[in-house]
């Protein structure tokens, strides 16, 4: 593992899951195996979320809307969570969210659409105003 990538991975999962308090993936696959858990992150966090081809709110954008149609809302939350400390907006959240039921149907997105007001409720965000 080099150094490189260990800093990228940490400057990385600061930026997306700072003051999240649910337990993140990290802390999960520790539970089973540290080692495996500190390769997967360093692929996930230190390479793929790390790079700079997206910017990191396109980037979420894409994770929502995918997280979305495949209906993980537990995964959704913590990326709606992350796409809001990487600076997306609320309401460009929930269209991102809108956009799945072209292709997840409406009961995904519903789903989906009830995970981001949690999530804007937990950070004082809803409701939201007119120009939210």
């Amino acid at each position: 593992m080099s150094d490189d990538i260990a800093r990228k991975t940490a400057e990385t999962a600061k930026l997306y899951f700072r003051g999240v308090e649910t337990e993140k993936p990290y802390e999960l696959w520790k539970s089973f195996d540290s080692g495996l858990a500190r390769d997967l992150s360093m692929f996930i966090t230190g390479q793929m979320y790390a790079r700079e081809v997206l910017p990191h709110p396109m980037r979420q954008l894409v994770a929502v809307a995918a997280l979305t149609v495949l209906e993980k809302k537990e995964e959704l939350e913590l990326h709606l969570r992350a796409a809001l400390n990487v600076g997306c907006q609320p309401r460009e959240l929930a269209e991102a969210i809108f956009q799945t039921a072209v292709y997840g149907g409406v009961p995904a997105m519903n789903q989906g659409l009830h995970v981001l007001r949690k999530v804007l409720k937990d950070q004082g965000l809803w409701p939201l105003g007119e120009a939210g």
